[in-house]
């Protein structure tokens, strides 16, 4: 096994590399350029919808919310939802509930009781295949959806979404997800501005007439290509900064110089977030995106070389979002929801997706169903030579794979094999260990939290501002207790990333070659 000291050397070569998972170089796009042609009298919600700048269901700009998506890549650790949580566990939309982000998560080096946990606390988890590979063929999408499952409790019908490791797909990719019953894709970027005409920053559409977006980077899309009826494209929104078209970011925007600098920079970021942000406010109010690998901002992570300075800019940013009139913050599977059926503001008082439903289980019953106060002392450890991880569903007698996402469970000497979670019952509801679902109609309840938005629409804004970044950073990280309190990498971690490297280095060489 390495030492700590020469992983530490590695860090900054890894976060170097993977910080170009889903760099853009330039427009992905040309204005007017993809062939692409909708009839809006055929194309009718929720079933269908046309590329369109404009908001959804003919609704006015100055009527809709501003919607700022928040999404993260890759596994899921205590350190990366650590991660996460200094920038939302502390706040709040304008209806009191708690704000909700989307993971596209790989099995790769992930804590399954974590992603349980995670979903179990509202969040939505998505597909970024199993083992990381861009242009992924079936069995890694396929597999990701059963090991999710399988090992996470997930019900399939709730992993809707996908992304691309890389970004890096074809047609061929967009017709493996709807012939998998996908929902949505997010792996194209909407990289021409708001404000300029012939702009690809389309509200999320579906494919029932081709693709509008990326035709000058993904094989086989456009020109009416590929039709998938039924199946929604939400594209990652790209940002600008003073350089317009010629300053692009997209992914981890914080880790990128701008305005032709040649460091990094968190006070032209920060200008940079803002102004691309008011140019969607101020025409169609498109979702804005923050797309994120949550590593690089972790502090938690063995040998992190974060920046507190960046941190607090982001909450900064986050923090003078909210404090604009009708900014929510939600996940992919909220923003779909309200695509499909769209409302103005003066009806999302009634609107469920964006609703706390919270589930009631008694705090003192022992049950492993990602709630971590009553699976405590329940979860497993599975001990596996390169990366050992939880779950509350057994742990495999070899760890997953592609071509074998569900192996046979090894229960540890004297202990039954754990059941999985049926279709019937919902995940903070199934006893894996006792096999049975301990909802009745006594016990299965989930209660909205939510409040009144106000009397017509009230221009309320989000809560968890008003704070100093860093206060809220630090107030945020005590909400959020890993299950096993620990923060730190299993053993053997250390040589695969050593080892992976390599291989992200010839995946990204990959997609930098097409953009």
């Amino acid at each position: 096994m390495l030492p700590l000291a020469l992983f530490a050397t590695l860090l900054p070569l890894l976060g170097a590399v993977l910080a170009q998972d889903g760099s853009l170089s330039g427009p992905t796009s040309t204005p007017g350029g993809s062939g692409y042609s909708c009839d809006p009298n055929a194309c009718k919600l929720p079933h269908c919808n046309c590329a369109s700048v404009n908001p959804p269901g003919g609704l006015d700009p100055k009527d809709i919310p501003q919607f700022l998506t928040f999404t993260a890549d890759d596994a899921v650790q205590s350190y990366t939802l650590d991660a996460v949580n200094q920038f939302l566990a502390h706040r709040t939309n304008p209806n009191g509930c708690s704000v909700k982000m989307t993971y596209y998560t790989s099995i790769n080096y992930t804590n399954y009781t974590l992603v349980t946990d995670w979903f179990v606390a509202g969040n939505e988890i998505a597909d970024h295949t199993m083992t990381h590979v861009g242009t992924p063929p079936i069995d890694e999408i396929d597999g990701n959806l059963i090991a999710l499952n399988a090992l996470a409790g997930i019900p399939l019908s709730s992993i809707i979404g996908f992304r691309a490791p890389f970004l890096n797909y074809t047609a061929d990719t967009l017709r493996l997800l709807h012939n998998a019953s996908f929902t949505y894709d997010s792996s194209s970027a909407a990289s021409i501005p708001v404000t300029v005409d012939g702009s690809d920053a389309y509200w999320p559409y579906t494919l029932d007439y081709g693709m509008a977006n990326d035709c000058l980077v993904a094989p086989g899309v456009c020109d009416g290509e590929p039709k998938l009826p039924g199946f929604w494209e939400i594209p990652m929104y790209a940002l600008f900064d003073e350089r317009g078209q010629e300053g692009i970011h997209l992914m981890d925007p914080w880790l990128d110089t701008a305005n032709g600098e040649s460091a990094v920079n968190d006070t032209a970021t920060l200008g940079y977030l803002k102004s691309t942000f008011t140019d969607h406010y101020n025409t169609n109010r498109q979702p804005f995106g923050l797309y994120t690998h949550p590593i690089h901002v972790s502090t938690t992570y063995p040998g992190s070389t974060a920046s507190q300075s960046t941190i607090d800019m982001i909450n900064e940013f986050i923090d003078w979002a909210q404090e604009q009139p009708n900014v929510w913050i939600v996940n992919n599977e909220q923003l779909l929801a309200w695509v499909q059926n769209p409302v103005p503001i003066s009806q999302l008082n009634d609107f469920a997706p964006f609703k706390c439903s919270t589930p009631q289980v008694d705090s003192s019953l022992k049950i492993c169903n990602g709630i971590p106060q009553n699976e405590a002392g329940l979860v497993e450890e599975c001990p596996f030579s390169d990366f050992p991880f939880y779950t509350c569903y057994g742990c495999p007698a070899v760890p997953p794979s592609p071509d074998n996402p569900n192996p046979s469970q090894q229960p540890p000497h004297g202990q039954q094999i754990r059941q999985r979670l049926p279709a019937n019952c919902s995940t903070p509801f199934w006893d894996p260990i006792g096999g049975k679902c301990i909802c009745t109609s006594s016990t299965c309840e989930f209660t909205d939290e939510s409040r009144p938005i106000g009397p017509n629409g009230a221009n309320l804004t989000g809560g968890g501002t008003g704070s100093s970044p860093a206060s809220a950073a630090s107030s945020s990280a005590a909400q959020f207790v890993p299950f096993n309190a620990a923060a730190r990498l299993p053993d053997g971690l250390v040589p695969a990333i050593a080892v992976a490297i390599t291989g992200v280095l010839v995946s990204t060489w990959g997609i930098l070659g097409r953009l």
